[in-house]
């Protein structure tokens, strides 16, 4: 790890089976480079420099991301589609979450700051699985009917907490879809079936694919684009 300039820590790692030098800019992570075995710490912080200006702007645009993510507090007014978030002082040891009712009930511990990580952490977790809970009530249905007006044939749909992409199919036609898909806009969501339904057809990004995707969608290139404002891993 290495202090830089004005970009703080960076955490350079050897990694064996890496080829090339690399380097990921991530909210709340930092900066993190990763070498070869037989690469240099020199070199790299010579990488490092060469990569500068790209740094600068990456740097811009996450802290204006981070500025997005929620810190939760007794105040914070927060809803899914279904459910809405309760945060309960008690005077139980641990918190716990309980799903009833339409509400994310979060018991927090009146002796513990709710800010605290691990409160945060658990009030998340309330969330993600009211998230998954309606997602597996309307996306494998949405899918379904999306499917049967195109005529597309899907094989099986899982709900998973993907925090890296919205939706993946398979080469056997099965699709996975990110609980967080419940966080978009329905013409959003509707967006990412459809690409993924596409792709039950098409299994690259070809031109084949984008022209059947803007057939169905009107305007596939300016959904894609609207798309990328949205971050899994940020709400």
């Amino acid at each position: 790890m290495i202090d830089y300039k004005d970009f703080g820590e960076i955490k350079i790692r050897k990694n064996p089976n890496a080829r090339r030098l690399s380097i990921s800019v991530r909210p709340f992570e930092g900066i993190r480079v990763t070498i070869p075995v037989l690469v240099s710490f020199t070199r790299a912080e010579k990488f490092i420099e060469e990569k500068e200006q790209w740094l600068r702007q990456t740097i811009r645009n996450i802290r204006a991301l981070e500025t997005s993510y929620t810190i939760f507090d007794w105040n914070t007014s927060f809803r899914t589609l279904e459910h809405s978030l309760e945060l309960l002082k008690t005077d139980e040891h641990d918190p716990r979450v309980i799903i009833k009712d339409r509400k994310i009930i979060v018991c927090c511990p009146k002796t513990r700051n709710v800010k605290d990580k691990k409160i945060q952490e658990i009030i998340r977790w309330g969330i993600e699985a009211a998230w998954r809970k309606e997602a597996k009530k309307y996306l494998p249905a949405r899918i379904g009917e999306l499917a049967r007006m195109y005529g597309f044939n899907i094989n099986r749909v899982v709900i998973r907490n993907n925090r890296s992409r919205w939706g993946s199919c398979s080469n056997q036609n099965n699709i996975n879809l990110s609980l967080h898909l419940m966080r978009l806009p329905k013409h959003l969501t509707d967006y990412v079936l459809l690409h993924e339904l596409v792709h039950t057809i098409h299994k690259n990004h070809s031109k084949q694919f984008w022209k059947h995707l803007d057939k169905i969608t009107g305007n596939a290139k300016a959904l894609d684009k609207e798309l990328k404002k949205y971050r899994i891993d940020i709400y």
